[in-house]
C-alpha cells in the first residue's frame, strides 16, 4: 500500500509586528545570515565562528567567564543545563517565585532531587531581598539561590546585585534567569558575581528562537567537577559538551550543532557590539518611556511599580469589561500586531507588550499606540 503525497505547498508566513513577550522582530540582516551555505559542525571555519560567538557572548553578559557559550536549544534548555549540572540530590536550593518562570525553576530543583525552599512574592513585584535573607537565616545549609532577574510573565525586574550579595555572604552559588533582560537592560555577570546564568536568542538579541546563551563562573565549574553523582542529563552534561565547545585542542563530537541558527546568533551579537551595549540599554529605556506616555494618555496603567518595571516587557492592566481575546484578535487581524496575554491568575487582566531587540523602535511604538487606541472602546 502506498501513501499519496499530500497536496501541501510551501509555507509563506504573514508579515507581523512582534510586540509580545517573544519572539521579537528579526532583522533581515540576521535572516540573511541564516541563509548562508551550511557547512559541517566540525569544519575549521565553523569552529572559528564558534570562538567568535563565545567572545561576543562574554560582551553581552559583561563577563570574562571562559565557560560562556550557546546551548543548542531554547531558553528552557539553558535553564535545565544550569540546574542539572549544579543541583545534586539532597542539595538545598532557595528558589524565588514571583511569576511563571520562578515556578519552572522550582520544578527543576525537584526533578534534580534537590530540596527546594520557596521564597514567594506577589506576581508583578520584584523579589524581596529581606525575604531571601530570612530564608538563608532559616536554612544556613542552602547551597544555591535561584531567581529570575526579569520575570517574563509580569515584567518585574529584581535587584540581582542585592540577591547575589546575600547568596555570596552565606556561601551559596547563584543561578539567574536573564532570558528577557540580556541585551535590553543591564546584565552584569562579573560585577554582580553571578555563578550561572541563562538567556534566550529570541528576546532582546532579536535572533530566531532555539538557542540559549549560558555562562558559568569558576566557582560553578568547581561544583560541577566535585559532583558525587553523574549529571542526570547526557545532552546537557557540561563535562561532555565542553569537549565540543571548549576550543582547546581537537574538538570531540558531541552533537550536530544547529549550524545556520548559530550564524544568526553570531550576526545578532555582532549587531549588538556595533550598536554598543550601553546604547542598546538606553534605546530600550527610551522606547519604554514613549510607549508609557502614549498608553497613560489613553488612561491605561501598568501592573508593575515604576522602580521595579522592565522597560522591554510592559504589563498593562486592562480596563473593566474589555474582551481581552477579541481585542488581541483585532490587533492581529487588522494591524498584523502581536502582543501577549496574561498568564495564570493574570489571564484576561493584563496585556504584555514587548519592546525587545529590533522591536524596540519608534515605528513599532507608534504602530502599537495607534492600534490599541483603535481597538479599545473610548
Amino acid at each position: 500500500m502506498s501513501v499519496t503525497a499530500p497536496a501541501i505547498s510551501s509555507f509563506l508566513p504573514p508579515q507581523r509586528t512582534l510586540m509580545g513577550p517573544g519572539p521579537s522582530d528579526v532583522p533581515q540582516r540576521i535572516l540573511d545570515a541564516m541563509a548562508r551555505p551550511t557547512i559541517g559542525h566540525l569544519d575549521p571555519a565553523f569552529t572559528d565562528m564558534m570562538e567568535q560567538t563565545k567572545t561576543l557572548l562574554r560582551y553581552a553578559f559583561q563577563t570574562a567567564n571562559k565557560l560562556t557559550f550557546p546551548v543548542s536549544g531554547p531558553g528552557s534548555v539553558g535553564m535545565e543545563t544550569c540546574f542539572v549540572n549544579l543541583v545534586e540530590p539532597g542539595d538545598k536550593v532557595i528558589v524565588c517565585g514571583n511569576g511563571v518562570f520562578g515556578g519552572r525553576m522550582l520544578e527543576n530543583v525537584k526533578r534534580c532531587g534537590g530540596v527546594p525552599v520557596l521564597v514567594e512574592d506577589a506576581w508583578g513585584r520584584a523579589v524581596d531581598a529581606a525575604k531571601v535573607e530570612a530564608a538563608f537565616a532559616s536554612h544556613p545549609d542552602a547551597k544555591i539561590l535561584a531567581f529570575v532577574h526579569a520575570e517574563t510573565s509580569t515584567g518585574a525586574q529584581s535587584d540581582a546585585a542585592a540577591l547575589a550579595a546575600i547568596a555570596r555572604k552565606h556561601g551559596a552559588l547563584t543561578i539567574m534567569d536573564c532570558v528577557t533582560s540580556l541585551g535590553g537592560t543591564p546584565v552584569l555577570i562579573d560585577d554582580w558575581s553571578i555563578d550561572a546564568a541563562y538567556s534566550g536568542s529570541q528576546k532582546c538579541l532579536s535572533c530566531t528562537p532555539g538557542l540559549s546563551p549560558v555562562t558559568f563562573s569558576e566557582r560553578a565549574i568547581e561544583k560541577v567537577r566535585a559532583r558525587k553523582t553523574p549529571v542526570q542529563s547526557w545532552f546537557m552534561d557540561l563535562n561532555l559538551v565542553l569537549g565540543y565547545w571548549s576550543g582547546e585542542g581537537k574538538r570531540t563530537y558531541h552533537h550536530t550543532a544547529p549550524i545556520n541558527p548559530l550564524y544568526g546568533l553570531h550576526e545578532a551579537l555582532v549587531m549588538l557590539a556595533e550598536e554598543g551595549i550601553e546604547n542598546a540599554w538606553a534605546r530600550h529605556r527610551a522606547m519604554h518611556e514613549e510607549l508609557k506616555h502614549g498608553l497613560e494618555g489613553m488612561g491605561l496603567s501598568f501592573l508593575v511599580p515604576a522602580e521595579e518595571r522592565l522597560p522591554q516587557l510592559n504589563s498593562v492592566i486592562l480596563p473593566e469589561g474589555i474582551d481581552d481575546a477579541a481585542c488581541r484578535a483585532r490587533l492581529l487581524n487588522e494591524f498584523n500586531l502581536e502582543i501577549g496575554a496574561g498568564l495564570g491568575a493574570l489571564a484576561g487582566k493584563i496585556w504584555r507588550i514587548g519592546l525587545m531587540g529590533a522591536s524596540a523602535s519608534r515605528k513599532n511604538v507608534a504602530t502599537c499606540l495607534k492600534a490599541v487606541a483603535t481597538v479599545l472602546p473610548a
